[in-house]
């Protein structure tokens, strides 16, 4: 296990899953684009902290993973944030290579959701 430097103490205040995860967003540093959600356990944080690169854990290999070590596209880390319930942590990053998504993509959030016309028309009806 890494050994923790005292000025990482705000590990300790977040709240992981039963399976010791937390998701964490990474969100362009520049313009703040969010550019894709993965998990993070200690250990996870714990490398980031210490390379200035993030590192997740994939859920469907069961691993750390450092986001980019095969592509190239690495995340280098500027800001690191935590919510007001201790439970999701945003990445402040600068994304090598402009990809951050698996698909070749800028961001994972390419998929664009419709809505119900009430509420794209900013109606509010009340029950």
């Amino acid at each position: 296990m890494v050994k923790m430097n005292s000025s990482f103490l705000w590990i300790e205040q977040l709240k992981f899953n039963s399976q010791g995860l937390i998701p964490a967003i990474a969100q362009d540093y520049r313009d703040h684009t969010v550019l894709m959600m993965a998990w993070m356990n200690r250990e996870a944080i714990q490398r980031t902290l210490e390379t200035g690169e993030a590192y997740y854990w994939s859920r469907s290999r069961d691993e750390l993973w450092h986001k980019g070590a095969t592509s190239g596209h690495v995340q280098k880390v500027k800001e690191v944030y935590y919510d007001c319930d201790a439970d999701t942590l945003l990445l402040k990053i600068e994304q090598v290579g402009n990809v951050a998504c698996h698909t070749g993509a800028r961001s994972c959030f390419f998929n664009r959701a419709s809505l119900p016309t009430s509420i794209t028309s900013n109606e509010v009806t009340r029950r």
